[in-house]
């Protein structure tokens, strides 16, 4: 049922007009709220009946829910619990959120009310609205949801997953009432225009033996200082330039370590196509031929507002603007099993190029061409092997790993390719 048709049902049961009935869901769904709880708080305001349905919801294991049902009755044991704020309808509301199991699958769930279960408890989940996010089912539980403790232990095969605790590789975005232990490896603070303003945050990497991550910390903790060693309960992960990152907000316990914690130094090393399956990751290593230099590259201008190449000195956003003078490279690498767009920002196109943007910039105003700075790199790099480290965004328009570290190779291809050869069984 779509939102024309919830508005023609309610507008008829309550006896107003639908133009202002769907306008009223529509500001209500858009903030995520249930469509049942949605239809409800309707119905409140026009004085109508709020009892809803009187058929009971189904009754289902977790790997049988789908985006299709409506409202379901389950359960299952917590793994996690999370607590955030949020600004709902102009007012900050505190939501619960975290991960369900049974022995069935898991289901991640938003909770609009303290209903009291923690992490490890087995619940019996009553009148669960189920909506769709990210493409999968998740539980929205409202005032007319029930919560009690189930009568019998609940096995899963997930059991190891209660309470959160995770390495930073084995992050996801959407991942809620996490806990890590951590090692602050850079930290700055910035003030950005909230949505109460001019807020103070921080912002960096972590680090532990399984990889790195950026971080924020909504409600800058004392503790998260450089080089801290420190465990982070009740963090939650977003996806931020195509890779997860990991959120603190006031509500996450810092705890400083006893030990220090082991932050791996190298980037691990994948093939192209490994690391561009993954989706997005914020530090890897890749090796390949550098094809092409594509255009774009050598001498630019970004608008001064947004920071986006302009074109003729038009921005897409902000239209006529005097750019500021950028040079970079926008590179094609390919290591036999798949390709990758690696970006060179200022500094590392002025080292491939050997000179500075001035010296660039008095080359293309010699030949009245800007072009001739880019077909210098060109020279300087197509047809060599390179090592690249840094982070990787996949998204429609392709891959783009954008570069912290860009040196030619010295290994032997040869070498490698017979290792990899016999990785993957295949005998000459």
């Amino acid at each position: 049922m779509d939102i024309d048709d919830h508005a023609e049902e309610l507008a008829s049961a309550l006896g107003v007009d639908k133009a202002e009935v769907k306008a009223d869901l529509q500001n209500l769904l858009q903030y995520s709220v249930p469509v049942d709880e949605a239809k409800q708080s309707v119905r409140r305001k026009h004085g109508g009946d709020t009892g809803g349905s009187t058929s009971a919801p189904s009754s289902k294991g977790i790997g049988e829910i789908t985006t299709d049902d409506g409202n379901v009755t389950v359960t299952a044991r917590v793994l996690t619990v999370g607590t955030r704020s949020i600004r709902y309808q102009g007012e900050d509301q505190v939501i619960r959120e975290g991960e369900l199991a049974d022995a069935t699958g898991t289901i991640s769930y938003t909770s609009w009310e303290d209903f009291g279960f923690e992490a490890g408890d087995a619940v019996t989940i009553g009148n669960a609205g189920v909506r769709e996010w990210d493409g999968n089912p998740e539980l929205n539980l409202g005032s007319s949801t029930t919560v009690a403790m189930a009568s019998e232990a609940v096995e899963t095969p997930y059991d190891d997953a209660v309470g959160g605790e995770a390495a930073l590789a084995e992050l996801q975005p959407g991942d809620r009432g996490r806990s890590v232990e951590v090692r602050v490896v850079e930290v700055e603070s910035r003030t950005i225009d909230g949505r109460d303003g001019e807020t103070d945050i921080l912002s960096g990497v972590l680090g532990d033996a399984s990889g790195r991550l950026p971080f924020t910390d909504w409600d800058p903790h004392d503790r998260v200082t450089a080089g801290a060693d420190l465990r982070l309960d009740d963090v939650y992960v977003r996806e931020f330039r195509g890779v997860p990152s990991v959120n603190l907000s006031e509500f996450t316990t810092v705890s400083v370590l006893d030990e220090g914690v082991s932050v791996r130094e190298s980037a691990p090393r994948l093939s192209i196509r490994e690391a561009v399956s993954s989706g997005g990751l914020f530090d890897v290593e890749v090796v390949g031929n550098l094809l092409e230099v594509r255009d774009g590259s050598g001498l630019i201008e970004r608008c001064p507002d947004c920071g986006r190449v302009i074109q003729n000195g038009q921005c897409r956003s902000h239209g006529d603007v005097d750019g500021e003078d950028d040079m970079r490279v926008k590179a094609i690498l390919d290591d036999g099993t798949g390709a990758v767009t690696v970006v060179l920002d200022r500094d590392r196109t002025e080292s491939v190029y050997g000179g500075t943007m001035a010296e660039a910039r008095e080359q293309a105003r010699e030949a009245m061409d800007k072009e001739v700075v880019a077909d210098r790199i060109r020279d300087r790099l197509v047809g060599r092997e390179y090592r690249v480290r840094g982070n990787l965004s996949v998204d429609d328009y392709g891959a783009n790993l954008d570069a912290a570290e860009f040196a030619e190779s010295d290994e032997d291809p040869a070498a490698r390719a017979r290792e990899r050869l016999a990785t993957e069984g295949v005998s000459r």
